[in-house]
């Protein structure tokens, strides 16, 4: 094992990474060719609904797991142990609230957009300032998804960074234009199986190359990376239970529960209740991508020590320790390091593509197709130049994330609470609070706005005269340090805690969506009460969740056990569809109209506008 030097890939390793990108490539011309031929909107973006529930919940997890998580979640652990691991408790409420609750909302209103949602619970106001912030926030997030592989190729092969940058833009942006949804989901499935791996290779001769399993274990606990629960209850703290676990679910929801391009693979289920097990199925999915990512860390520390390559300067940056641990454990295993490159380099192109074809699908139906009227030919041509783009615009975006002074996980998970957190808000503020208006949406929206960019800019600012150490001990009271010593700690007591606007700005990135989300919550509540709140009889059907009755049914049950196993009284039959704001409309329905929310025959609220 020799740690100094460049390391370059061989003939095979090129080959090997060739043959993948190609192989991407060629799953998106088969669908541009094959079956519809991409000749129609609903194929396009929505895979005309005939996708199964397992390839579905890969493409899930594929989206915003892929190359930040590969580089990332590794280089955390290595620095400050496993506490970070803790994040995977908050997947538990992070998906079953989108599936109970989100997923049929959606789902039984037909939606094409999930930000037609906002026009038929507020106005087409909201719809505009909703779909407007989401492009905003997948544009940015794009930077983090093209530069993280460029950075990687740069710093094992090095092939130029911005030539880089540009391949990964052209290849994700041709098979998401010329084989739409279809394209895009079944590569991710491809991508996930070649990045897990890609990871277990590294895993299993990492391990080899530290001693055996036994001595890799004695060394990252003597080294005091295996972390325990740690309770501290600070949200200055950059990582704790609270943070990952608490913190984490708001992150999930704004991820898994709103986001259009996740919400655009529920809507292309065959069934409902494929939606929602895709979504129960995303858990053990995520829970195996974390594990594997933390093992990598772990094995990284067995085999590194306290010495690390960047302290060492063989790598100027914390997020190319990965790349450079695989090139330097497996250069005496042609081959693998090609594929463990070429995983990262693929599960980036999903998580893009999914971007460029959720901003193509939410232009086209909430931005250009109320305004326009267009045939089915051309409405599915603009869709696909749309794609193409957005391509090219968040190619451009990569230099702005070049330009930030933090890694790639935490400048990942910054943006979505910076941006889906408010978003998140907006969506709870409509499905959860029936008397809250359309003034109280956009203004409440505005704030969330501006409290994450005031509190996510000024932290950012406040950190940029030194860079921001990651620390190897799990003390309760440990913080991230303004030293370049990666390995070295810091304690800090109650006296020096950062207050007022300090504290506000140390804030811990994993709270940023909570903090956002409730602003939204609790100014549009405040501003509906001031203008006059919304009346249940205003409220559009099926766009509030029936919260009081769910509760009273589920309190009901477990009072009364023997309930459950009998036919409650038709009175107490409960289906959001018939109830808003409290009031239960008479009609009991069909069981058919029960379990799809809206009636089979009846027309969507939104069939008419979507319809090219």
């Amino acid at each position: 094992m020799d740690p100094t030097g460049q390391k370059y890939f061989t003939i095979i390793d090129y080959v090997i990474f060739a043959l993948l990108l190609v192989a991407s490539m060629a799953i998106g011309l088969y669908y541009a060719f094959t079956g519809g031929r991409q000749r129609t909107t609903q194929e396009f973006m929505y895979a005309d609904r005939s996708m199964k529930c397992l390839p579905l919940s890969l493409s899930l997890m594929a989206t915003f797991q892929s190359a930040v998580a590969i580089i990332g979640t590794p280089a955390e652990v290595y620095a400050n142990g496993t506490q970070y691991w803790f994040i995977g408790c908050s997947y538990i409420l992070g998906l079953l609230i989108p599936a109970h609750i989100f997923i049929p909302l959606f789902y039984r209103l037909h939606l094409t957009s999930v930000y037609q949602y906002l026009e038929l619970r507020f106005c087409k106001a909201v719809r505009i300032c909703g779909t407007v912030t989401f492009i905003f926030q997948m544009v940015i997030y794009m930077g983090v998804g093209i530069y993280t592989p460029a950075l990687a190729l740069n710093a094992v092969t090095g092939f130029h960074l911005w030539g880089a940058v540009l391949a990964t833009g052209l290849v994700c942006t041709l098979y998401t234009a010329l084989g739409g949804l279809k394209a895009v989901v079944w590569t991710d499935v491809f991508q996930t199986v070649v990045m897990f791996t890609g990871q277990l290779a590294v895993i299993i001769v990492g391990v080899h190359q530290a001693g055996g399993l036994s001595d890799a274990w004695v060394k990252v606990r003597d080294g005091g990376r295996i972390s325990g629960i740690d309770l501290n209850p600070d949200p200055t703290v950059r990582h704790t239970f609270w943070t990952l676990g608490v913190g984490g679910v708001f992150l999930m929801l704004s991820l898994y529960g709103v986001n259009q391009a996740q919400v655009q693979r529920y809507l292309s289920s065959r069934t409902e209740k494929e939606a929602v097990m895709s979504c129960y199925m995303v858990f053990p999915c995520l829970q195996v991508a974390l594990m594997l990512s933390c093992l990598m860390g772990l094995v990284m520390y067995a085999c590194y020590g306290n010495n690390s390559p960047l302290e060492q300067q063989y790598i100027t940056s914390k997020d190319q320790m990965v790349l450079y641990f695989v090139m330097d454990m497996l250069q005496n295993f042609p081959g693998l390091p090609g594929l463990f490159v070429a995983c990262l380099f693929s599960a980036s192109l999903s998580t893009i593509s999914s971007a460029f074809n959720s901003l193509a699908t939410v232009t086209m139906v909430d931005l250009i197709k109320p305004h326009y009227s267009m045939t089915e030919a051309r409405a599915t041509l603009l869709s696909k130049m749309l794609a193409l783009s957005y391509g090219i615009i968040c190619v451009a975006m990569a230099y702005l994330v070049h330009l930030m002074n933090s890694s790639v996980l935490q400048a990942a998970l910054s943006i979505f609470g910076m941006v889906g957190g408010p978003l998140l808000g907006l969506f709870c503020l409509g499905i959860f609070f029936p008397c809250a208006n359309s003034i109280g949406a956009v203004i409440g929206l505005a704030a969330g706005l501006v409290m994450s960019f005031w509190v996510g800019i000024g932290g950012f600012l406040s950190r940029m005269p030194s860079s921001v150490q990651v620390l190897p001990l799990n003390s309760t009271n440990t913080v991230p340090a303004a030293s370049g010593n990666i390995t070295g700690p810091a304690v800090i007591d109650a006296a020096s805690r950062p207050v007022g606007l300090n504290g506000l700005y140390s804030l811990s990135y994993m709270w940023y969506s909570a903090l956002n989300s409730s602003t939204v919550v609790l100014i549009g509540l405040v501003i509906s009460f001031m203008t006059g709140p919304t009346k249940g009889a205003d409220v559009a059907s099926g766009t509030v969740y029936p919260v009081m009755r769910t509760a009273q049914s589920l309190l009901h049950k477990l009072v009364k056990p023997s309930a459950c196993c009998t036919s409650p009284p038709e009175h107490t039959q409960i289906d959001g569809h018939k109830e808003m704001n409290g009031n239960i409309k008479e009609d009991a329905g069909t069981e058919e109209e029960t379990e799809t929310f809206l009636t089979s025959n009846a027309v969507s609220p939104v069939e008419h506008e979507t319809s090219v």
